[in-house]
């Protein structure tokens, strides 16, 4: 199993890599990504499925991920990414130390819910203590404490047709002269509902910080890194990805990253 995580990784970072040298090459290579028929987007298209496949098919749908005990956290959470949002939405809710905050759970759902960040901490909660893992390559043993996210979506009535959440957030992970880019990703529904798939807002037994999320980070412990969404504030149960972003179900996703993720 350790040599298919590896393989993996180089995999990613490989096709990262190739992304990066696509797009030096000239303008008619830089959108490789969303040209249906381009062979290098097709050929990581087929190692996607191939991979989602084999780890559902070897793993098991609620197989847990490795926990670890509190002698082994050697070191604060690393911040990845984007740490500080400053969308005007965000801003406001972090000045207003996050009281008016909602997660919305809405789409292909009975009922629309939304719950305050005191409603989340009201719930039955789940503390795990496990490895996050990069797809730049390094890793770092934390705790995490939330409410379990299978639950909520039972609330809600998830409906017979939907097949992913997608999850928004308030993270303008990029900055363009058309506006900002937020941070998205999604995961299927096994994901979604794996016993480790947390709404975390406390890290090693303190308040989230923003720098990690706060004031809700979605925990899915079997994925990379990049499918821990931090600043999360809607997920959308959905039937089709393609409606997102570029259409491959993730900000990262949509410039080249596997839709799965999964370690």
């Amino acid at each position: 199993m350790s040599r298919l995580i590896l393989n993996r990784r180089k995999f990613l970072i490989g096709s990262a890599a190739l992304t990066s040298s696509a797009a030096l090459s000239g303008c008619s290579q830089f959108d490789f990504l969303g040209q249906r028929d381009n062979p290098i987007r097709n050929a990581m298209e087929r190692a996607n499925v191939l991979t989602y496949s084999a780890q559902r098919a070897l793993i098991g749908e609620q197989t847990l991920a490795r926990e670890f005990a509190e002698s082994e956290i050697r070191q604060g959470m690393k911040p990845n990414g984007s740490t500080e949002p400053t969308t005007p939405e965000y801003m406001f809710l972090r000045q207003a130390n996050f009281e008016p905050y909602r997660l919305t759970i809405k789409g292909m759902v009975d009922r629309e819910l939304s719950f305050s960040l005191a409603e989340l901490r009201n719930m039955p909660a789940r503390t795990q203590i496990t490895r996050h893992d990069c797809v730049e390559g390094w890793s770092c043993i934390a705790k995490w404490t939330g409410t379990p996210l299978g639950p909520i979506l039972d609330q809600a009535g998830v409906k017979p047709g939907a097949r992913y959440c997608v999850y928004h957030c308030f993270d303008n992970i990029q900055r363009t002269i058309s506006g900002d880019i937020l941070y998205y990703t999604s995961s299927d529904l096994i994901d979604a509902y794996h016993p480790q798939t947390i709404l975390s807002y406390g890290l090693n037994d303190q308040v989230l910080p923003v720098s990690n999320g706060a004031p809700v980070r979605l925990r899915i412990e079997r994925a990379l890194g990049y499918k821990q969404p931090k600043y999360l504030h809607t997920i959308e149960l959905v039937d089709d990805l393609s409606p997102f972003g570029r259409g491959q179900g993730g900000y990262w996703e949509d410039n080249g990253y596997d839709w799965y993720g999964g370690i």
